[in-house]
């Protein structure tokens, strides 16, 4: 699997996510604490489809790490892409990991 370099792990604020364009594709890469662990999920809203989840806001619940979408709340899973209130959307993940404070992003 090829991973591609996407930014610094400085460039991202622990608590944030920011995007990336990957193979013509808008990326929301998160980090959700003050460590080098990372997730990235696609950008598009599901419901909305609008490129808005690198804004939206870093919860946990039941010991997992989700994003709710900044226009109507719905959570996304950070590691899966799954939708917490509706079964039938989700988001595309992707492999990411830090690698000589490098972000790198599995395409």
């Amino acid at each position: 699997m090829a991973f591609t370099k996407v930014c610094s792990i400085d460039d991202i604020i622990p608590g944030t996510g920011v995007v990336a364009l990957l193979n013509g594709q808008q990326v929301a890469i998160f980090r959700p604490r003050a460590t080098e662990e990372v997730f990235a999920i696609n950008n598009m809203d599901p419901f909305f489809q609008s490129n808005v989840l690198s804004r939206g806001l870093i919860v946990e619940h039941d010991d997992q790490l989700w994003v709710a979408s900044p226009l109507k709340k719905q959570r996304f899973n950070l590691a899966t892409g799954a939708c917490m209130e509706d079964a039938t959307k989700s988001v595309k993940s992707y492999q990411a990991r830090v690698s000589k404070g490098k972000v790198e992003v599995a395409a």
